[in-house]
C-alpha cells in the first residue's frame, strides 16, 4: 500500500451496496453510503468499503453529488504515479494498434474516454499533435501535473502540447475555478487535424466540448460512401463535420445549417482549407426547427440531424423523446422519395431502443415507409467499458425514406 494511505478518509457502503463495486462498476452514489469517516472535500483520494469492512478499491470523492465517488482502482493499493503513467500507456497504445493517430491521413482520435479507459472524469482528445483535456471532476484536475507527465512520455515528440479546457466542467461540478489555458506546451493558432484525408480547423479556446466531435468519425466517412453527385443538408452542422467530408467525397451540393454564426465561420474555413469548390456549398444561420418546418427538404438527396444532447439525465428522457420525435418528423415529412436521412442523439439517458422507437412514431405519423440501412455507434476510440454501460452514449440510423 502506498505510503499514508491510512490518512486518507474511508466511504463505507450500505448493507448490499457494494455489487457494482465488486463487478467493478465505477460510481459510487451517495444513496448506497452508510458513513464516512474523516471529512473528504472535492477531490480527495477516499477508500471505499463493503458493509462488513472489505477494501473494495480507491476513488475521487464529490459532495454534494448524486454520485458521490468515482472509482480509479478496484484493489487495496493507492494509485501512485507509475499507476498514471501505465494507465495512459495502455489508452494511447489502444488508439495507435488501431492506427487512429500518427499517419498522414488520420491524425486526429481521442485518447482518454473517462470510464471507457478507467478514468473517470477523464476527457482527452489529440489533434495532431495538440491535446485538449477536459477534467470534469475536481480530483482529475487535481491529477494534471502527472497526467501532463504521463501523456508526454506516452507521445513523446508526438505532441507538441496539451490544453486544458476544464474551467466550465470545474465550476459546474464544484472544482476550483481553474482558467483555461497550455497545461504544458503552445501550438499555433490556426492549428488543423486530419481526420481520414480531411482537414479541419480544431477551436480549443472557443469551440463547443474540446473543439470537435471526434466521435462522429466513422459516421462521416459512411456518409462519403454515399455522398458522391448527391445533395446534402447538414442539419446543426457546427464546423461543418459532416459537410467537408461529403464535399471531399464528391458531394455535388452541400448546405450546412446552424444557428452559430460563429461555427458556420469556421466551416466556411474548412471548406476553403480543404480546397474545395466554394460554389458547391452554402452555410444557413437558421433555428433548426423553423427550417425544418419549410418544403426546402424535398430538394435534397441526404439529409442529416446531428443534434446536441437533448437529456443530460434520465429525468430529461421524456422532454427530449419528443425533441427527437419532433424534428424526425418535419424531416421525414418533406423528404422525397428514395431519399436518405443520417439522424442521432447523443443523449445518454436515451438508449438504442428507444431511439429506434421514437424513429417509428415519427415515420407512422408522417404517413411514410421508412427503411433502416445502417445502426450507428460511437467509434473505438470511445471505447464502452464493459462494466459500465452508461458510456454507450451515441446511436444513429441511416434510413431509407420511400
Amino acid at each position: 500500500m502506498q505510503e499514508g494511505t491510512s490518512l486518507h478518509p474511508t466511504v463505507t457502503l450500505k448493507a448490499k451496496r457494494d455489487v457494482s463495486i465488486r463487478r467493478k462498476h465505477p460510481w459510487v452514489f451517495s444513496g448506497g453510503i452508510k458513513h464516512i469517516d474523516g471529512q473528504p472535500k472535492a477531490g480527495d483520494w477516499v477508500r471505499v468499503r463493503a458493509h462488513k469492512g472489505a477494501v473494495l478499491g480507491w476513488g475521487h470523492f464529490a459532495p454534494n453529488a448524486s454520485i458521490a465517488v468515482r472509482m480509479l482502482t478496484f484493489n487495496e493499493h493507492l494509485p501512485d504515479d507509475a499507476w498514471w503513467h501505465a494507465t495512459i500507456a495502455a489508452a494511447v497504445r489502444v488508439r495507435k494498434d488501431l492506427d487512429l493517430f500518427g499517419t498522414p491521413n488520420q491524425n486526429a482520435c481521442r485518447l482518454v474516454h473517462a470510464e471507457g479507459d478507467g478514468l473517470p472524469g477523464l476527457i482527452a482528445d489529440f489533434y495532431e499533435g495538440v491535446l485538449v483535456v477536459q477534467c470534469h471532476t475536481p480530483g482529475m484536475h487535481r491529477a494534471l501535473p502527472i497526467l501532463t507527465a504521463a501523456f508526454r512520455e506516452a507521445l513523446g515528440p508526438a505532441l507538441l502540447g496539451i490544453y486544458d479546457k476544464s474551467a466550465k466542467a470545474m465550476a459546474k461540478n464544484g472544482g476550483d475555478q481553474s482558467v483555461d489555458g497550455w497545461a504544458w506546451g503552445k501550438a499555433p493558432h490556426g492549428h488543423a487535424a486530419t481526420e481520414y484525408g480531411c482537414k479541419y480547423l480544431i477551436d480549443w479556446e472557443h469551440g463547443q466540448k474540446t473543439g470537435f466531435f471526434l466521435d462522429q468519425r466513422e459516421n462521416r466517412a459512411l456518409l462519403a460512401a454515399h455522398a458522391k453527385d448527391k445533395k446534402i443538408l447538414n442539419v446543426f452542422s457546427y464546423t461543418g463535420g459532416f459537410s467537408i467530408s461529403a464535399l471531399v467525397a464528391g458531394a455535388t451540393e452541400v448546405h450546412s445549417l446552424d444557428s452559430s454564426a460563429r461555427a458556420l465561420e469556421v466551416c466556411e474555413q474548412n471548406v476553403a482549407l480543404n480546397g474545395l469548390d466554394p460554389k458547391k456549398h452554402q452555410c444557413i444561420q437558421s433555428d433548426a426547427l423553423e427550417y425544418l418546418k419549410s418544403d426546402e427538404l424535398s430538394h435534397y438527396d441526404i439529409v442529416v440531424l446531428d443534434p446536441p444532447a437533448f437529456a443530460k439525465r434520465a429525468s430529461a428522457r421524456h422532454a427530449a423523446v419528443q425533441g427527437y420525435k419532433r424534428i424526425n418528423l418535419r424531416a421525414l415529412q418533406s423528404m422525397k422519395p428514395g431519399s436518405l436521412l443520417f439522424t442521432f442523439s447523443c443523449s445518454q439517458a436515451v438508449d438504442d431502443a428507444l431511439f429506434t422507437n421514437t424513429l417509428v412514431a415519427a415515420a407512422i405519423q408522417a404517413g411514410r415507409n421508412v427503411r433502416i440501412l445502417h445502426r450507428l455507434h460511437q467509434p473505438p476510440d470511445h471505447p464502452v467499458n464493459v462494466f459500465h454501460p452508461e458510456g454507450s452514449y451515441l446511436k444513429g440510423l441511416v434510413l431509407r425514406v420511400d
